[in-house]
C-alpha cells in the first residue's frame, strides 16, 4: 500500500518528508556532536590515534598507532586523514577526522533510501533513512570516529546494487562490486562475508539466474581487483604488515568462543539497539505473512538472517559490528510503517512525542542545575559524578538549543495526520535530544571522558631526560590519547627495548607482578580522570631506582613527583 503525501494547510509539511525537509533533518542529526569534544575512550580515541599517525608521519599504506604497526583495513583511516587535512585550517585533527563519519553516515542513509525505492515504492521509501538514523544503536556510533561506519556504507550500497540488478543488471552489479571491494578496504574480509550468500540468493531468485549470476561474478572480479591493489602494494613494500593483517582476519574468522550463546545475546541486544526498526520489521512479517516469498520480503529476511549468523559467530555481541544488521531490518520494516493499523500508529506517535518531550525536559532541567546550581540536589549529583567541573554559560549554544526545542514543539502541534507521522516524530525527537546533548551537555560529558588532563599530568611528571617508557598494560585508547595529546609513546614491557627502560607506565596493576618485584621500582606519579575512582582505572608511573644503574651513570637520587 502506497502512502499518499499529506500537507498540513498551516505549515506546508509533507508526509512522508521529502527534499529539503528530509535533508535538513538528517543533516542536523548527522553533524551535531561530531565536533566540540576531545577523543573519547574506546574506538573513537583509537581511530583518531591512527589518523594522527597518518597525518603526522604520512603512513598511508601501513597505518600505525602510537609508534607501532596497526594492521587494519585502511579506507576509513584514509578518508578521515583526508578530511582532517582538508579542514586543518578550521578544526583540530580529531574533529576533522570525525567528519569522515558524517560523510559515511550521509552516504549510508542515501543508499538505504535508494535501495528502499527499488525494493518498495517511492512513497514509502523516505521511511528507510528515518528508521536507520532513528535506531538507538546507530546514534551511538554515527557520531564517533568509527571504521565500521564505512563497512555499513558498503553494505547499504551493496543492497542498493542487488535490488537494482533486476532493472539495470550492469549498473546494479557494478555498484555491488564496488561496494564489496571498498568494503573490504574499509573493514576487512569478515564484514563482507554475509554479502556473498545474499548475492547468490538474488541470482537464484531472479528471472534469469544464469545471466544474473554472470554479472555478479563479474562484480566479484571487480571487488577482487580493488582489494588486490592494496594487498599487492603491501606485498611489494611491507609483507610483514600484510601477514599481520591476514593473521588478524583469520583470527576473526574462527569466531567467538561461545558462538551458540552469541545468537540469543545479539537478538537481546537488538531489542533496544534496533528500536524502532525491529518491532516494525516484526509487524511487516506478521501483516504480510502470506507474501513472505515475494522479493520485497524474502530479500531483507534472507539478508538479515545471513548477517545475523556471520556477526554472531565472528564478532559475538560487540556493539559496532551489530550496525551491519540494521540495513536489512530497515528494508524489512519500511513497508510496515505505512501498514500500521490506526490504533498502533497513533500509539507509536504518542509514545515518540511524550518520550522525547520528557527527555528534552530532563536535558534542560539537568543543564539548569549544572549551570546555575538549582535544583540543589540535582546540581550536587552532577558535581558528584564529575568532580571539579566548572560550568560555563554559552549564549550561542543556549540559543540554538532553545530554537531546536521551539521547532520540536511547533512540529508536534502542526504535523498532519499520516501513517508516517510516528516515525517522523520519532526521528525528529531523537534529533532534538541529541542536539540538546551536543549543545548543552557536551562540555560536562567531555570533561569526564577526555584523557587530555590525565595526559597533561603525566607529561608534567615525566623527567626531562627520560629515555624510553615501558608499557605494562595500557589499552589502545589510552596509548592513542597519550600520543595524540602530548606525544608520549611507550614500548612493550617484555620487548627487547622495554626491559631496559627506566620508566614504567601501568594502569591499575599488572597481572604478573614479577617485573616490579625483580627490581627496585618507585612510584613517582599517579593520576586518573575525575570520574575514574576504581583502582583498576588509575594510571601509575614508576621509575627504576636501581643503585647499580645510578652509580654507573652518576645520577643523583630521584625525588618524588606529586600529581
Amino acid at each position: 500500500m502506497s502512502v499518499e503525501p499529506e500537507i498540513h494547510p498551516l505549515n506546508g509539511i509533507r508526509l512522508p518528508p521529502r527534499g529539503a525537509v528530509l535533508a535538513l533533518l538528517l543533516a542536523i542529526y548527522i553533524f551535531s556532536g561530531l565536533v566540540g569534544h576531545d577523543p573519547w575512550k574506546t574506538d573513537d580515541a583509537v581511530t583518531i590515534g591512527v589518523v594522527h599517525d597518518i597525518v603526522s608521519h604520512a603512513n598511508w599504506l601501513t597505518p600505525g598507532l602510537a609508534g607501532r604497526p596497526y594492521p587494519d583495513a585502511p579506507l576509513y583511516y584514509w578518508l578521515a586523514a583526508a578530511t582532517a587535512h582538508l579542514f586543518s585550517w578550521l578544526l583540530p585533527v580529531h574533529e576533522g577526522a570525525r567528519l569522515a563519519s558524517g560523510l559515511c553516515t550521509l552516504l549510508a542513509l542515501t543508499f538505504i533510501l535508494l535501495a528502499a525505492r527499488e525494493l518498495h515504492d517511492r512513497a514509502a521509501a523516505p521511511a528507510a533513512p528515518l528508521l536507520l538514523a532513528g535506531s538507538i544503536g546507530f546514534l551511538f556510533h554515527a557520531h564517533e570516529a568509527q571504521p565500521m561506519l564505512a563497512a555499513l556504507t558498503a553494505h547499504t550500497a551493496a543492497y542498493w546494487g542487488l535490488t537494482l540488478i533486476k532493472r539495470k543488471p550492469l549498473t546494479g552489479a557494478s555498484c555491488f562490486g564496488l561496494a564489496l571491494g571498498l568494503g573490504f578496504l574499509a573493514n576487512g574480509l569478515v564484514p563482507m562475508l554475509s554479502l556473498l550468500p545474499i548475492a547468490g540468493f538474488v541470482a537464484w531468485r531472479s528471472e534469469r539466474p544464469w545471466q544474473t549470476g554472470l554479472v555478479l561474478l563479474a562484480a566479484l572480479l571487480l571487488a577482487g581487483a580493488i582489494a588486490a591493489c592494496w594487498a599487492f602494494a603491501l606485498l611489494a613494500t611491507r609483507p610483514d604488515f600484510l601477514q599481520a593483517f591476514w593473521r588478524e582476519e583469520l583470527l576473526q574468522l574462527t569466531g567467538s568462543s561461545q558462538p551458540l550463546l552469541s545468537f540469543p545475546r545479539v537478538l537481546l541486544l537488538l531489542t533496544w539497539y534496533a528500536w524502532p526498526a525491529l518491532p516494525l520489521a516484526g509487524w511487516t512479517v506478521w501483516a504480510r505473512r502470506r507474501q513472505l516469498l515475494s522479493p520485497q520480503l524474502s530479500f531483507p529476511i534472507f539478508a538479515f538472517l545471513t548477517s545475523l549468523v556471520v556477526i554472531s559467530v565472528c564478532f559475538g555481541t560487540r556493539s559496532a559490528p551489530t550496525l551491519l544488521l540494521l540495513p536489512s531490518l530497515v528494508l524489512l520494516a519500511t513497508p510496515g510503517v505505512s501498514s500500521l493499523r490506526r490504533g498502533a500508529a497513533n500509539a507509536f506517535d504518542w509514545f515518540a512525542m511524550v518520550t522525547f518531550s520528557l527527555f528534552a525536559l530532563v536535558a534542560w532541567t539537568g543543564w539548569v542545575a549544572t549551570t546555575f546550581g538549582w535544583p540543589e540536589r540535582l546540581a550536587s549529583e552532577a558535581s558528584r559524578l564529575e568532580p571539579g567541573f566548572t560550568p560555563q554559560f554559552s549564549l550561542l549554544s543556549t540559543a540554538l538549543a532553545l530554537a531546536a526545542t521551539l521547532i520540536w514543539s511547533w512540529l508536534i502541534v502542526t504535523s498532519p495526520r499520516s501513517p508516517m507521522r510516528g516515525i517522523m516524530h520519532w526521528m525528529a525527537g531523537l534529533t532534538l535530544f541529541w542536539f540538546l546533548i551536543a549543545t548543552l551537555w557536551m562540555p560536562w560529558i567531555d570533561y569526564g571522558k577526555s584523557y587530555r588532563p590525565l595526559s597533561a599530568g603525566l607529561a608534567r611528571a615525566l623527567p626531562e631526560k627520560r629515555g624510553c617508557i615501558a608499557n605494562g598494560n595500557l589499552g589502545d585508547s589510552l596509548l592513542a590519547s597519550l600520543d595524540y595529546f602530548h606525544g608520549i609513546r611507550t614500548v612493550g614491557l617484555y620487548s627487547d627495548a622495554g626491559v631496559r627502560c627506566n620508566l614504567l607506565l601501568v594502569q591499575g596493576s599488572l597481572k604478573d607482578e614479577s617485573p616490579l618485584a625483580g627490581t627496585n621500582w618507585r612510584k613517582i606519579w599517579e593520576g586518573a580522570r575525575p570520574a575514574d575512582r576504581r583502582e583498576s582505572e588509575k594510571l601509575k608511573l614508576y621509575r627504576r631506582d636501581d643503585k647499580m644503574n645510578r652509580r654507573a651513570s652518576g645520577a643523583a637520587e630521584p625525588s618524588l613527583l606529586g600529581n
